[in-house]
């Protein structure tokens, strides 16, 4: 069961097993975009995000085919003739004074993920849920970096090293 903290994130009770269990104190491991690849026979692609510091854990996010080629894109900083979805949000963020301050992967259930932006505007800051792959392809087209973290025990099955 997803729980809401008092800090307005998420946290499931397979997250306090995984503490319980290892006695880990950190919540959350920043993390950079390493890669979107497809590995054959596979269905979709992943978003592979690697730690930014020790242990180097890897993180393997399955997305759709057109949010692997937005992330991709602003990866690579390949401009399009007309403008994706997600640039699109990210005018609309620009024009209205609201500025993408975060991502947070927070919590997966049977296979999926789930995330939640923080931005802060006019009206203050707010934390609002999203899918990881459109977190992303938003992070990725803001004019400053933009923090993505990802829930520690996330790392525990999936993770790689190296």
């Amino acid at each position: 069961m997803t729980q809401l903290q008092d800090d307005g994130s998420s946290r499931t009770d397979e997250a306090d097993q995984a503490d319980e269990a290892d006695g880990t104190a950190e919540v959350w491991r920043v993390v950079r975009v390493e890669r979107v690849e497809l590995e054959l026979p596979g269905a979709y692609p992943d978003v592979v995000l690697a730690e930014k510091q020790p242990p180097w854990e890897r993180l393997r996010v399955p997305i759709g085919f057109s949010e692997g080629n937005a992330i991709a894109y602003a990866l690579r900083g390949i401009e399009v003739p007309r403008p994706l979805t997600h640039d699109l949000m990210t005018e609309l963020l620009e024009r209205h004074a609201v500025e993408v301050a975060g991502l947070r992967i927070t919590a997966r259930h049977n296979g999926v993920y789930f995330a939640e932006l923080e931005t802060m505007g006019p009206k203050g800051r707010a934390l609002v849920p999203c899918r990881p792959s459109d977190g992303i392809a938003l992070a990725l087209r803001q004019r400053m970096e933009v923090p993505i973290v990802v829930a520690t025990w996330l790392f525990g099955e999936s993770g790689e090293t190296g």
